[in-house]
């Protein structure tokens, strides 16, 4: 019996130490590239958060407003903030915060001055950050020939105030008929 028996030839023996170099370069671009996209799902996360937030707070306080009779001037919150449901003698016109329109949507300024007793701000008392809220709103009540509301209008805006950067304001818009 013969044995075979393979030999090695000089240059065949692994990884040169250029390629290695070339191996480490590129795994350490990957690992930059994935190291960067940390800091930006959390600033991403962060925002959705707060925006989910506002979107829930603005939401509570607008089933608050829906759940008052239509006659009800104003009311006091489960926040303890007296806000006011519109102005009957001043019938089809936009009472509170001023309302901006962008193309059909009707959304509150909130680069103008808050108007008393149709706005607030709100701390969420469970955010460990401490966000504050800016909650504004506008009324516009309809009325009959008799001078009886028949119909109401809300538009509530909230925005996060402060912070770093610019946060979209939530507005929802809605309407209460007798």
């Amino acid at each position: 019996m013969q044995s075979v028996h393979k030999t090695r030839r000089g240059g065949q023996g692994g990884f040169s130490i250029l390629e290695m170099m070339f191996a480490t370069l590129i795994l350490l671009v990957g690992l930059v590239a994935v190291a960067q996209l940390v800091p930006a799902s959390i600033l991403l996360n962060n925002r959705n958060r707060t925006d989910t937030s506002s979107l829930v707070f603005a939401q509570r306080e607008l089933d608050q407003m829906l759940v008052q009779s239509i006659n009800v001037p104003f009311f006091t919150d489960y926040e303890n903030n007296l806000v006011y449901l519109g102005n009957p003698a001043q019938p089809n016109q936009v009472v509170g915060a001023p309302v901006v329109t962008l193309g059909n949507l009707a959304l509150i300024d909130f680069t103008a001055s808050p108007v008393s007793n149709y706005s607030f701000t709100y701390q969420d008392p469970n955010d460990p950050g401490g966000t504050q809220y800016d909650v504004r709103w506008a009324v516009i009540t309809s009325v009959n020939n008799s001078g009886a509301i028949t119909s109401k209008r809300i538009i509530l805006g909230v925005r996060q105030q402060g912070g770093n950067g610019y946060y979209q304001p939530v507005t929802l818009d809605t309407m209460t008929e007798r």
